[in-house]
């Protein structure tokens, strides 16, 4: 199982040419059958999907249409656990409070691979091998 960072939701969508190969990465990975999100990456991609000052944003419509699709992948919700575990995550690794959340998502997904381009590539969080799919790009 494979847990997906909200980057790779928001290059699924990204109509900019220069992201071309990395929106073609983030299609093949979504069609996959064992990704994994939590809620946490669902929040983010809409807010980050439909902001305004974003290079043509989605409508509420779109990115609630999308949200609605990866549904179909095993989402974990926030939860006190997940909280309590990001907040000793957080110290342990000395992480923003949202990426240990999403390391712990992961976890409690028993996911062995964390999909993100926003932490260290090959990164080793207890169990949590974080890939960057776009490094070879």
């Amino acid at each position: 199982m494979r847990f997906v960072d909200t980057n790779i939701l928001l290059y699924r969508v990204s109509p900019a040419p220069a992201e071309k190969d990395k929106a073609e990465v983030a299609s093949s990975i979504l069609r996959d059958r064992d990704p994994c999100l939590s809620v946490q990456v669902l929040q983010e991609f809409y807010v980050q999907a439909t902001r305004e000052s974003r290079e043509s944003p989605l409508s509420h419509p779109e990115a609630t249409g999308l949200i609605e699709t990866w549904k179909r992948f095993s989402v974990q919700p926030m939860t006190l656990e997940l909280m309590d575990n990001a907040l000793s995550a957080k110290l342990r690794w000395q992480l923003s409070f949202w990426d240990a959340a999403i390391i712990e998502a992961a976890r409690l997904q028993a996911c062995s691979t964390l999909l993100s381009e926003d932490l260290t590539h090959d990164q080793n969080y207890g169990g949590i091998q974080v890939i960057n799919p776009f490094i070879d790009l």
